[in-house]
């Protein structure tokens, strides 16, 4: 299929700038796939949809605050937004201004933390290597940003309300830049509903990456490839995962990252097994889902490769209308947006 087949208008005022006042106030779309239909709900409807026997898979990843403002030496302002650790100090960045940071530069982000650029800047990019005494997730926390998606055209309150609400309330393993946001609608009383009707809660980490903002730069969606993304499935995790797909219990996914995740553990060993592992599968029209059998998630991007991922599990009529049917509704649109559940 073609790249342009995913694509839908969305007006700019629909994107939603800031978290509802309750988590479990965002509206929901339940997709019906076997019928072909759709219904317009609240997510506090959501454990109603849960059957006995049900394994609700959630992605536990916590978001770090990549996104560092600093100084150069000559005193200009620097933008360094982490993207991932290539070994012990050594930070690949999204940089801004990239071309003022040529190697040898130096920039620092207060008393506790500077920079060294080692290599760039090339497409944007640089290879930092940090100098700081103690934890750098501890100094993080206190002179990063929030790395809020480039579609939320504020500043992140990072010491108030988006350190809090842009992450999911189960949230424990430090690591992602991007949050699994279809996760944000949750609170301990939902999770417990859903527990109550005799369903599991399962945890797995899938630490976010810039991927999940990476455009899709092909119009033959066949050849797009989602950057790699490190998972970890623990032991009694795939056990559980292992029995209700032998025993024909649904395994529910929150989130296309968490979806990914048991997806390619299931394609290449077909089943879960526990450990370290790569997701490197990149999900589009044709293929055969092995894992999940429901899918709850935010909206996304037109011509996202999320959005492929959605439309090749739900059918991609289905899905397309829906997209329409949710724009002329008013519906709140992406990270911070409201929900759709396909089962």
């Amino acid at each position: 299929m073609l790249l342009s087949e995913f694509d839908y208008h969305l007006p700019g005022e629909l994107i939603a700038q800031k978290p509802l006042p309750n988590r479990e106030d965002s509206r929901m779309l339940a997709v019906d796939r076997s019928r072909g239909t759709y219904k317009d709900l609240s997510f506090r409807n959501f454990p109603g949809f849960i059957r006995e026997g049900d394994v609700i898979v959630l992605n536990n990843t916590k978001v770090f605050p990549a996104r560092l403002i600093g100084r150069s030496e000559t005193g200009a302002t620097i933008e360094l937004f982490l993207v991932d650790n290539i070994g012990g100090n050594v930070w690949e960045a999204l940089a801004r201004p990239a071309r003022r940071l040529k190697p040898g530069k130096r920039v620092s982000f207060g008393e506790e933390l500077s920079a060294n650029i080692l290599e760039g800047p090339v497409n944007g990019r640089v290879l930092a290597e940090f100098d700081h005494e103690g934890d750098l997730f501890d100094i993080l926390e206190k002179v990063g940003r929030t790395p809020l998606p480039p579609y939320i055209k504020r500043e992140d309150g990072s010491r108030g309300a988006d350190r809090d609400r842009y992450q999911t309330v189960y949230a424990k393993e430090t690591g992602a830049i991007a949050a699994p946001t279809a996760g944000f609608h949750f609170t301990p009383e939902i999770l417990e509903q859903v527990r109550a009707r005799g369903a599991e809660t399962l945890e797995i980490t899938l630490h976010v990456g810039y991927g999940t903002f990476e455009p899709v730069r092909v119009e033959d969606i066949s050849k797009h490839s989602v950057q790699e993304e490190r998972f970890e499935i623990g032991e009694r995790e795939a056990e559980a995962l292992n029995a209700a797909r032998n025993e024909g219990r649904r395994i529910v996914a929150i989130g296309t990252t968490t979806t990914r995740a048991l997806e390619t553990c299931a394609s290449k060993h077909g089943g879960f097994v526990s450990g370290k592992q790569t997701a490197d599968l990149t999900i589009v029209p044709g293929y055969e889902f092995r894992a999940i059998d429901a899918l709850l998630t935010n909206f996304h991007l037109p011509c996202s490769s999320l959005l492929v991922l959605v439309s090749t599990f739900g059918g991609h009529e289905l899905i397309m209308k829906a997209y329409e049917h949710v724009v002329l509704e008013r519906y709140r649109f992406y990270s911070y947006g409201d929900c759709m559940f396909v089962y």
